[in-house]
């Protein structure tokens, strides 16, 4: 499996904030051999625009990727991404 090693959080929406939404967003992607997030898409909303800044997060982050004989290989992974007002 491939490990994060930069995972910024993602931005919430005025929207969100506004009715204070909380939850979480299911996302299934591919982890490159480059250790990039690739082809992310929702497998569950949460809605208010936080499904679009999950994936604009998902895509900034940075994975040691899977390898597979000593050498990387791109596999498809969910990710959950956390939205909660402290």
């Amino acid at each position: 499996m491939p490990r994060v090693i930069f995972d910024p959080e993602p931005e919430y929406t005025d929207e969100a904030r506004k009715v204070k939404q909380q939850g979480n967003v299911l996302l299934s992607c591919v982890v490159g051999t480059d250790g990039l997030v690739h082809n992310a898409h929702v497998q569950r909303p949460l809605g208010l625009g936080l499904d679009e800044k999950a994936i604009e997060a998902v895509k900034k982050w940075k994975f040691v990727p899977s390898t597979l004989n000593g050498k990387p290989v791109a596999v498809q992974i969910l990710v959950e991404v956390n939205f909660h007002l402290y």
